[in-house]
């Protein structure tokens, strides 16, 4: 679905001329603004229960207008572009520049960087293959074992063109692809019912996720975690070692830590690591990037939504916190330069610090070499929801598949397991960094304030002395 013409607004809907002067008369006085304009068209097709339960196409377009003086920011936006509706936005976002007396900043350093294709994915197959493809999910999910009782399958594709004009007449754009495939397995043996789930993407095309070997082995993951829960014993109580994989429990990093890392949190001291640059808060050997610059990543940005190069940014170094992520307006606040971290959900919503990929690099340890030092703890694998309190970075995340680990020795699956702790103190107490660092197979989405964006994670295994297992009721 979709071939639709490139967004040109400045070619169909306004004059760049007229638009300009619009938004300097906006932001005159201000210390920052921009036009931020938008084409989003998004489809999803479910696939469940033997039958097509969601097939939807939605399409978007719209602007916002920022005017941004001090710690204040007018905001205005529109689902139609034109030059009425902007000039009713300049007068409101206008409001917040008052008086005036600012100093525009600077505008971001251009760059020609692409990190991702600009093909539109929604184009990359007919509506029937896709479809097709998700039955023979469902059809391949049954046959492998006699036990599946219910399979769903989903493939999400969108298409994001912004455009982004600042009151010196920079001008920034960018096309950022989305897809993801989905495969969820539920099994049962003698009336015990158990699922398995996989999935993944990123800002690639579909082709890939399309292909037979790619879509097979997510069914046999799924199934895989399915079956590993059926035989699951309850997870046993109280503080003990957590050795935790690789890939996506970095989830737990960017939870526990990486909201805490944001620069808003801590210019205004809410965050736990407020007032803690250039002092130890990780165990030595322990680094954490933020890095949007990964090629095809979920995460990643060739630019961000104020129209800054996105980074690869450190934020903790050999366990010394050494950096925050930061979006244009908190940057300046606090005397510091922005990171390419200014991220908005939507031209609706006014951009502030997130992340992009955060994980941390590999050490030197082999995985099976800390395994051998659980004496006596569990190993988590996967990871469901969780709740961070980014004030103190108390965190309780949920195991979707973790193991008993009892004198070195991986034992039975554990079910209703839980890990409970602080993101300062965890840093801490990490005792072992695996050689195995990898990334998520790309399913990330984070919340803030009310806004959701597509971030990736990752981390080696890791060893983490003395967390709280919340274990199940037997």
């Amino acid at each position: 679905m979709s071939n639709a013409a490139p967004f040109r607004p400045f070619e169909t809907a306004l004059d760049e001329v007229i638009a300009l002067n619009v938004l300097r008369q906006a932001t005159k006085g201000a210390d920052d603004g921009e036009l931020f304009m938008e084409r989003r068209r998004s489809e999803m097709i479910l696939f469940d229960d033997g039958r097509v339960k969601t097939a939807s196409y939605d399409a978007s377009e719209g602007f916002g207008l920022r005017a941004v003086k001090g710690e204040v920011a007018g905001y205005a936006h529109s689902t139609e572009i034109s030059e009425a509706a902007l000039k009713r936005a300049a007068e409101t976002a206008r409001l917040a520049v008052g008086d005036g007396g600012g100093v525009l900043a600077d505008a971001p350093q251009g760059t020609n960087r692409a990190l991702y294709t600009d093909a539109d994915p929604m184009a990359g197959a007919p509506f029937e293959v896709k479809l097709q493809t998700l039955r023979d999910i469902d059809a391949f999910a049954r046959a492998l074992d006699p036990r599946v009782v219910q399979v769903s399958a989903s493939l999400a594709a969108a298409h994001q063109e912004v455009e982004i004009l600042r009151p010196e007449g920079h001008r920034v754009a960018d096309v950022r692809p989305m897809v993801r495939l989905n495969v969820s397995i539920i099994v049962e043996e003698n009336g015990h019912r158990e699922s398995g789930s996989t999935g993944g993407g990123g800002r690639i095309g579909l082709t890939g996720l399309l292909e037979q070997d790619h879509w097979q082995a997510l069914a046999r993951e799924a199934l895989r975690i399915a079956v590993v829960n059926l035989s699951a014993i309850p997870a046993p109580a109280g503080v003990m070692d957590v050795a935790l994989g690789p890939g996506w429990p970095g989830i737990l990093l960017h939870e526990a830590v990486g909201h805490g890392l944001e620069g808003d949190y801590n210019r205004k001291k809410t965050s736990a690591f407020a007032g803690l640059m250039g002092k130890r808060v990780a165990a030595p050997g322990v680094t954490v990037l933020d890095d949007g610059t990964i090629p095809d990543r979920r995460g990643s940005l060739s630019v961000d939504d104020e129209g800054t190069p996105s980074g690869k940014n450190v934020l903790i170094e050999d366990g010394i916190l050494v950096g925050y992520m930061q979006d244009r307006q908190n940057a300046r606040l606090m005397g510091g330069a922005a990171t390419g971290n200014g991220r908005r959900e939507s031209y609706a919503h006014i951009p502030m610090p997130r992340m992009t990929n955060t994980y941390m690099p590999g050490g030197h340890v082999t995985p099976g070499d800390i395994i051998a030092e659980v004496k006596d703890g569990i190993y988590a694998v996967g990871f469901g929801g969780g709740q961070v309190d980014i004030t103190n970075g108390k965190f309780v995340f949920s195991c979707t598949e973790a193991y008993r680990v009892e004198n070195g020795r991986v034992g039975a699956p554990v079910k209703g397991a839980t890990l409970i702790g602080d993101g300062a103190t965890a840093l801490q107490h990490i005792r072992a960094i695996g050689n195995d660092m990898a990334l998520d197979p790309g399913m990330g989405n984070c919340g803030k304030n009310g806004q959701w964006v597509p971030v990736g994670v990752g981390q080696p295994t890791l060893l983490i002395g003395g967390l709280t297992v919340g274990g199940a009721a037997a």
